[in-house]
């Protein structure tokens, strides 16, 4: 016999009870078969339902420990576990081995003892107008620097440092913590240029003495560069410190018999107010976040 004729032999003698023969049937049993499939569909929902009663999915169970590790960018999630299961992570101080484990936004997750953030580091840089609280809002109806970059990012994003309410200039947030501790106490401080304009003129004297430094309750702050701005009244000068004190500009020149009537920050670290103006805000390149990691 060919191939052909087995073929078809096997096609010509199907088994009683074949697909054929059961769709015959299904016809010929008319309503009383489609109304036993209903019956059949709805008592086989029921366990389904009851199964997905008993899902600990919830938002209030958290999220599964590897995924918070891969979310903060310290490797995926096939990774996290093995981290995991060596022991490299902790959960609120406790050592966590167990696959599976959920947490919350709010627990201190670490791993190699560095804490971890779930959300993706966000750095953004706002050229600061006069007139906004950096934090909190003493007056009412005072505004803060947060509604200037509101819609910049979901993430939940802070100042690094502070600039009094009339003070202009750069002002930097994120939400990356480790980051944002490091420049919030620098073992040598950090870069920042200051334009200011003072109520008088400042002497050739104040400003010699202010090269050597100046003593602020009783501790030395070094300037590091000081000078009129050209072709500008003698009022208006530039300023380099690394000083990360509250008021510090101000501070410097009250103690000489000065008063800052308009402070703008001109460079922060390595980042300057270029293409940047007023009141706009961006974000930082890759390698300026690599630059500030390396203060």
């Amino acid at each position: 016999m060919s191939r052909n004729d087995r073929s078809s032999g096997r096609r010509n003698n199907k088994p009683s009870g074949s697909r054929g023969d059961r769709t015959s049937g299904g016809k010929q049993s008319g309503r009383q078969g489609g109304g036993q499939r209903k019956k059949s569909y709805a008592r086989g929902n029921a366990p389904i339902k009851k199964k997905m009663e008993k899902s600990p999915l919830s938002n209030a169970d958290g999220i599964r420990l590897n995924k918070y590790i891969a979310n903060s960018g310290v490797c995926s999630r096939r990774e996290a576990d093995m981290y995991i299961a060596a022991g490299n992570v902790t959960v609120n101080g406790e050592t966590i081995t167990e696959m599976g484990y959920r947490v919350k936004l709010e627990d201190d997750v670490r791993f190699d003892g560095r804490r971890l953030n779930p959300e993706k580091p966000e750095y953004i840089l706002l050229n600061k107008p006069a007139g906004f609280f950096v934090t909190g809002n003493p007056e009412k109806g005072g505004r803060t620097v947060m509604e200037l970059v509101s819609k910049a990012t979901k993430a939940k994003v802070s100042p690094v440092g502070k600039l009094d309410n009339q003070a202009k200039g750069l002002l930097l947030f994120t939400n990356d913590g480790t980051l944002a501790k490091k420049l919030a106490k620098p073992k040598n401080g950090i870069r920042q240029i200051y334009q200011v304009t003072l109520d008088k003129n400042l002497s050739q004297e104040d400003m010699d003495s202010m090269k050597k430094g100046v003593y602020i309750e009783g501790s030395k702050v070094i300037i590091t560069d000081i000078s009129y701005i050209e072709n500008r009244p003698h009022n208006e000068v530039g300023i380099e410190l690394n000083s990360i004190k509250e008021h510090i500009v101000t501070r410097i020149f009250k103690s000489l018999g000065y008063e800052v009537e308009s402070l703008d920050r001109v460079v922060f670290g390595g980042l300057t107010k270029k293409d940047l103006p007023r009141g706009r805000h961006r974000n930082l390149t890759e390698q300026e976040v690599i630059n500030l990691g390396m203060l």
